[in-house]
C-alpha cells in the first residue's frame, strides 16, 4: 500500500460497488488503505488481495469506530436499495438510503474525513410533465413522493446540500447517473427490456439516457484521486426512445392509453400481483433526460460510450440485441 487516500467504499458488495473496489484495487500502491464495507458477506473466493473487507450496517452508530480503526479520509458512498429484497421491512430503503447517508456524514465528521463521493441518481429530479427536454444540474430536484427511490434520492441531496453549507471542509462530489447498463447489470429498469414487448404510453416518447458501468466507475475512481468537487449528471451522449429500443431488440413497441395502464396497475396491485401502482405511469411518461455537458466540460470526463452504444453492449451481452 502507498501513502495516498485511506478509502472506504460503502455498498461494496453491490453491482457498482464490486466494480469500483476492483478498479481501486488496481491502484493499491497509491492508497494507504482500501476498505470494502457491506452488510452482505463477501465470499473469500471473490475477495481481492490487499482489500480489507468489513461487514456492517451503515446505519450502525459504530460506523464511526470503523472509520477511526482504518483512519478513513475518503469515502465512496454507493450503498442504496434499488430493489427491495423479498420480505424486507417497508422502511428499509429509507433507513439505508437516507438514515444511512446521515450516519456516513456523521462518521466523516467524527474522523475529519476530507472527501465524500456519492452516487445519487437522475431520479432525484423526479418524473414530471414539465421537466425540461434536457435536465441540467441546476434544475430543481423534485423527486416524487410516490416513488420511494426518487424521493429518497431527493432527501439525500437536500441533506448533502445542508452539509456543504455548514461543513464545507468535507469536499463533496455527487454523481447523478442515468440508467446504468453493463454486461451483468440487472435492475428494475433493465427488467423492462427483457419483456416480450416494450410498453409505452400513447403520446409520450420520453427517452432513456444510459451510462456504461465502466464510465461510471472511471468517474468514481478519478474523484478519489482528484481535488474536483461539484455535482455532475452521468450519461452517455444522446438518448433512446422506447420505440428505438424496441427496434434494436426486435420486439414490438406497444403504446397504451395512460388511463388503461393506470386502471390495470390499480387492479393488479390490489390483487397483490405487482407492487407497482397507477403512479408507475409517470415513470413511463416523464423520464428525466440528463444533459452530460457539465460532466464533459467542467468535470473533464467524456464518456467512452454513447447512450446507444452502452445500451447495445448491455443488450448484446444479455442476448437481447436483434440480429
Amino acid at each position: 500500500m502507498g501513502t495516498g487516500p485511506a478509502v472506504l467504499v460503502t455498498g461494496a458488495a453491490g453491482y457498482v460497488g464490486r466494480l469500483c473496489v476492483a478498479a481501486l484495487a488496481k491502484r493499491l500502491d497509491e492508497l494507504s488503505v482500501l476498505v470494502a464495507l457491506d452488510w452482505t458477506e463477501v465470499d473469500p473466493a471473490n475477495r481481492i488481495a490487499g482489500v480489507i473487507y468489513e461487514r456492517g450496517d451503515i446505519c450502525d452508530p459504530a460506523l464511526k469506530e470503523l472509520f477511526r480503526k482504518h483512519c478513513i479520509d475518503t469515502v465512496v458512498h454507493l450503498a442504496s436499495i434499488v430493489r427491495m429484497p423479498e420480505g424486507a421491512p417497508k422502511d428499509l430503503a429509507y433507513r439505508v438510503d437516507v438514515l444511512g447517508t446521515q450516519n456516513v456524514l456523521e462518521a466523516c465528521e467524527a474522523v475529519d474525513a476530507k472527501r465524500l463521493i456519492v452516487t445519487s441518481s437522475g431520479a432525484a429530479y423526479g418524473y414530471h410533465p414539465d421537466n425540461p427536454e434536457w435536465l441540467d444540474e441546476n434544475d430543481p430536484l423534485r423527486g416524487n413522493e410516490e416513488f420511494e427511490y426518487s424521493k429518497n434520492k431527493r432527501l439525500i441531496e437536500e441533506m448533502l446540500a445542508r452539509w456543504r453549507e455548514e461543513r464545507p471542509e468535507l469536499e463533496q462530489v455527487i454523481f447523478r447517473p442515468g440508467t446504468v447498463v453493463g454486461p451483468d447489470v440487472h435492475s428494475p429498469v433493465t427488467d423492462l427490456f427483457e419483456k416480450p414487448v416494450i410498453l409505452g404510453i400513447v403520446g409520450a416518447e420520453s427517452p432513456f439516457v444510459f451510462i456504461w458501468d465502466q464510465d461510471l466507475v472511471a468517474c468514481l475512481v478519478d474523484a478519489v484521486f482528484s481535488n474536483k468537487v461539484g455535482i455532475y449528471n452521468q450519461a452517455g451522449d444522446g438518448a433512446l426512445t422506447p420505440r428505438e429500443i424496441a427496434r434494436l431488440l426486435g420486439k414490438p413497441y406497444v403504446p397504451l392509453p395512460a388511463s388503461l395502464v393506470k386502471a390495470a396497475l390499480w387492479l393488479l396491485k390490489s390483487l397483490g400481483v405487482t407492487e407497482n401502482g397507477p403512479e408507475r405511469v409517470a415513470f413511463l411518461r416523464y423520464r428525466p433526460v440528463l444533459s452530460n455537458r457539465r460532466l464533459k466540460e467542467e468535470y473533464g470526463y467524456v464518456p467512452q460510450l454513447t447512450s446507444r452504444e452502452a445500451f447495445e453492449l448491455y443488450a448484446r451481452a444479455r442476448g437481447l440485441l436483434a440480429s
